[in-house]
């Protein structure tokens, strides 16, 4: 019986696969109710190699016994629904003794990414795998990722470029974040300037960019650092070549764009064996975005001879900060600032 998936780009990866995952279960198991999905405990392990986006379940090898078939022909069986209708979304392979492997596509990628640029829905409302939740989220009408759903415009009036981005000190929440600091830094807990910093350099490179024109925003000076970006061009980001496949292909790219997925994966579908250490997951996520800012020109020759390459890195930096900014103000209660 085939059915249609519903995918959201406003979800983690993680999330996406596992969607995937009880929907080819409840058809291709007779026991829809197994432990295995009213549980929600449907083994998936993110790999490590940031050169691809690779998920691997061992759930064919948990079902088989229960199923009274072999894990390999089961695996094959669920591979094979899950391909049928979202073979663009992923690279799907069998691996001995009944391994899962799922690859997401270059084009899948580049979507999720212009998600987190453009930005819509509420991001911390996942469950991490109740099917439920999942479904009220995905809305395209299609397994198709290949289309994107923009913003409405934005009404506010440009600012002045010598608008004062901060209030009076006294009142400043980067005040209060310092104080904050102050107080985690005694408490021996970790001391976040770090992280503020590279959100605050993303925000003022990506205004930079704005000014130069490279890209064209909105509204290129906002009150307080955004939740996402308004882009008007390049929209959406150049995000793949010509031949579709992804313009950001250096290690130190790949790797900022691996701890976004592992991010976000944490956010929407949270370790139910632990608690995710945020401030360890910031850390991470902010001295990958050094890497790739000490490694990865925008400006200069790569602006004037590859310009969509120079868009897509400011893309990835307006990702990292709608990142960052969650991670900050969300998970660990603490000022995200525009600029220090």
């Amino acid at each position: 019986m085939p059915y249609k998936l519903q995918v959201s780009k406003y979800t983690s990866i993680k999330q996406l696969v596992y969607s995937c995952l009880i929907k080819s279960l409840s058809i291709n198991t007779y026991k829809t109710q197994n432990k295995c999905i009213k549980n929600e405990k449907i083994p998936l392990h993110k790999g490590r190699d940031d050169q691809r986006i690779l998920y691997t379940s061992n759930v064919s090898l948990g079902l088989s016994k229960s199923q009274n078939r072999k894990a390999m022909e089961l695996a094959s069986a669920i591979a094979s629904d899950i391909s049928g209708i979202c073979s663009d979304v992923f690279s799907i392979q069998i691996v001995p003794p009944g391994l899962i492997h799922f690859e997401l596509t270059h084009s899948t990628l580049a979507t999720w990414l212009q998600s987190l640029v453009e930005g819509s829905g509420e991001w911390g409302v996942g469950s991490g795998g109740d099917e439920g939740e999942i479904n009220s989220k995905f809305k395209i009408q299609n397994s198709k990722l290949k289309n994107f759903c923009l913003l409405p415009p934005a009404s506010p009036r440009l600012r002045s470029a010598t608008t004062c981005l901060l209030p009076p000190l006294s009142q400043c929440p980067l005040a209060l974040s310092v104080r904050v600091a102050s107080r985690r830094e005694a408490e021996g807990m970790p001391n976040l300037f770090t992280v503020q910093y590279a959100h605050a350099r993303c925000c003022s490179l990506v205004l930079l960019a704005h000014r130069e024109g490279l890209i064209k925003l909105r509204e290129p000076v906002p009150n307080t650092s955004p939740a996402f970006w308004s882009v008007i061009s390049p929209n959406p980001i150049p995000w793949l070549n010509c031949d579709g496949t992804l313009r950001l292909n250096h290690p130190d790219e790949r790797r900022l764009i691996g701890e976004l997925i592992q991010v976000v994966d944490n956010i929407e579908c949270p370790d139910v064996s632990g608690s995710v250490k945020w401030e360890k997951v910031a850390l991470s996520l902010s001295q990958a975005f050094e890497k790739f800012w000490c490694n990865c020109r925008i400006w200069g020759e790569v602006k004037i001879t590859s310009p969509e390459l120079a868009q897509a890195r400011l893309g990835l930096l307006m990702a990292t900060q709608s990142v960052l900014r969650f991670v900050l103000e969300e998970n660990l209660g603490v000022f995200a600032p525009l600029e220090l």
